[in-house]
Order: C-alpha cells, then sequence, then structure tokens
C-alpha cells in the first residue's frame, strides 16, 4: 500500500482558504456583522491632523481643515458638506453660494494654518489664496475645469 502525497500547491491553496475562514469568523465573532456607523464630528470640534508629509499632506491637510472650516462656518458637519456639494444632492438645507463662500474662507485659512507652521512658504501664499479667489468651485466640482487651468 503507497502513501499519496498531496501536491503542494493544494496544501497552499488549502492553508489559504483556513486562513480566510479563521479571519472572517475571528471578525464575525468581533462584531463585524453589526451595523455600522460612523462617528461624525460635530462642527467646529478639532479633529487629529492629518499627519502626512511632503506635498501631497500638504494639500490634504489644507483641503480637510479647509472643509472643516466652511462646515464649521455652515453649522453642519465635513460630511455634510461633500456630500452636499454633488450636483444630484437632495439637500436644501445648504444654499450654494453660501458654501462657495464658506469654502472659499475655509481654504484660505487652512493656507494660513499650513504657512504659519512652516509648511507653506511664505511667497507663495498670495498666488495660493488668489488660485482659491477665482476658483470656479461649481464647474470644478462638475468635472468641466482641469486643475492646470487655474494657475495664472
Amino acid at each position: 500500500m503507497s502513501v499519496r502525497r498531496i501536491p503542494k500547491p493544494v496544501l497552499v491553496l488549502a492553508a489559504l482558504v483556513a486562513g480566510a475562514v479563521i479571519l472572517i469568523v475571528v471578525q464575525l465573532a468581533k462584531g463585524a456583522a453589526g451595523p455600522v456607523s460612523p462617528t461624525l464630528l460635530r462642527p467646529c470640534v478639532p479633529r487629529a491632523a492629518f499627519t502626512g508629509g511632503g506635498l501631497s499632506g500638504v494639500v490634504q491637510r489644507v483641503v480637510l481643515e479647509g472643509l472643516d472650516g466652511a462646515a464649521c462656518k455652515l453649522g453642519t458637519t465635513r460630511e455634510e458638506l461633500v456630500l452636499s456639494l454633488s450636483p444630484s444632492s437632495t439637500s436644501q438645507r445648504l444654499d450654494r453660494k453660501a458654501i462657495e463662500v464658506a469654502i472659499r474662507a475655509g481654504l484660505n485659512e487652512a493656507i494660513d494654518a499650513e504657512r504659519r507652521q512652516g509648511n507653506i512658504p511664505a511667497f507663495l501664499v498670495p498666488t495660493l489664496h488668489q488660485l482659491v479667489e477665482k476658483t470656479p468651485f461649481d464647474k470644478l466640482i462638475r468635472g468641466g475645469v482641469a486643475l492646470g487651468n487655474l494657475i495664472p
């Protein structure tokens, strides 16, 4: 009587399937099947700052802090503000012009904050403020403007 050896690829596949099953069981035991409701912070409550580095990190902080500032001015959450930007949004609570004014102000404040922290050189700040003031946000949101066309 000979002993049949199981091919190595079959053993690897069996181990992967067993690992996946164990992972699913552990996550279900931790409540993964329960309802998920993200925590939405109240407006004007400081959040932990995004800690990414380089130009990408600065851009992300300016956008996130700008949206936070705009949401605070409008008395809403950042998430509700972003959702209300969609052209298909049914939210009538936020006025489009008020949103635009608040976003411009929030972005300008975020640029100034990044400058104070030394993340944006002072000589770039006037150009960035001008860019914020001249950006046609409605067209940008609808995808009708390329960012490269906005830089003077």
